[in-house]
């Protein structure tokens, strides 16, 4: 099974840029041109949160018409610039949201590989939190197929990257969330959005990653403290690669035309120089 991750598209209305520079549509455009291509294609999307920059109706008109293109089933969970009611009421027809509840959060049962979609938004709050109920209601849905191997997705990572303006916005009670993964060795990975890099780390007994934005990418800067803003690194989707048997191998998946394939050696089988 192989599963793309697009994440942080932050699209905004009609003739609106992001940070008065950044075209989100064209790039989500051209992040969806690429998943098409792919070879072989992926059998699910997974957009993990921060779909729209200020959670309104008609952004959310705007991210489905971008999103239409692909032929393969679409999930979405909300980030911290996101709206539930308005995501609900344009995603919701799709059939896996919930139709009712406060929190947006979901299991899709019909792929080999499970997925848990988890809600981490707090309205007007840039850092997430899943609070005792989600905790809950995630144990639960983990515990009930244990023999399942699963992918938990959502926007905000539970571990601080070193990336000292990002890290001042995490999953806040993310000890609670690793006290809930580590009961079920059945996780194959957590995957999140938020921060705009491809990041992976070991945590909780199994690998957690985030992924790059399908736009801007916020610069990498280790420095504590260091200097907090977004850079124009090429964008890329992550590529979750499920065998039986294997697990889960990620790789990240630049956007954008670049020289190559070449060829390592001759037909003749002579190394290329």
């Amino acid at each position: 099974m192989l599963i793309a991750q697009i994440s942080d598209t932050h699209i905004k209305p009609e003739g609106r840029l992001g940070y008065r520079r950044v075209d989100t549509a064209l790039h989500l455009a051209r992040c969806v041109e690429h998943v098409q291509r792919l070879t072989p294609v992926p059998d699910v999307v997974l957009v993990t949160g921060d779909l729209v920059d200020a959670g309104l109706d008609e952004e959310y008109t705007r991210l489905r018409r971008l999103l239409a293109p692909l032929p393969m089933p679409v999930y979405v969970i909300p980030g911290n610039h996101d709206a539930r009611e308005p995501l609900r009421r344009a995603f919701g027809p799709d059939g896996y949201l919930p139709r009712e509840g406060e929190y947006l959060h979901y299991v899709i049962d019909t792929h080999p590989l499970r997925l848990i979609g988890l809600d981490t938004l707090v309205p007007g709050e840039s850092g997430g939190r899943l609070g005792p109920d989600r905790l809950a209601w995630l144990d639960a849905r983990l515990a009930e197929a244990p023999r399942r191997p699963t992918l938990v997705f959502m926007h905000h990572p539970p571990f601080k990257t070193g990336i000292e303006g990002m890290d001042s916005q995490w999953l806040e009670d993310s000890e609670a969330l690793g006290a809930v993964i580590r009961r079920h060795a059945h996780v194959e990975g957590v995957t999140c959005g938020h921060v705009h890099r491809a990041i992976h780390m070991r945590w909780s007994g199994t690998v957690v990653s985030t992924a790059p934005s399908s736009a801007h990418q916020v610069a990498l800067d280790l420095r504590n403290p260091g200097v907090f803003g977004w850079v124009m690194e090429p964008p890329a989707c992550l590529l979750h690669l499920w065998r039986e048997g294997v697990g889960l191998v990620t790789h990240t998946s630049p956007v954008g035309e670049f020289p190559g394939p070449y060829p390592f050696y001759e037909p003749d089988g002579r190394l290329i120089e």
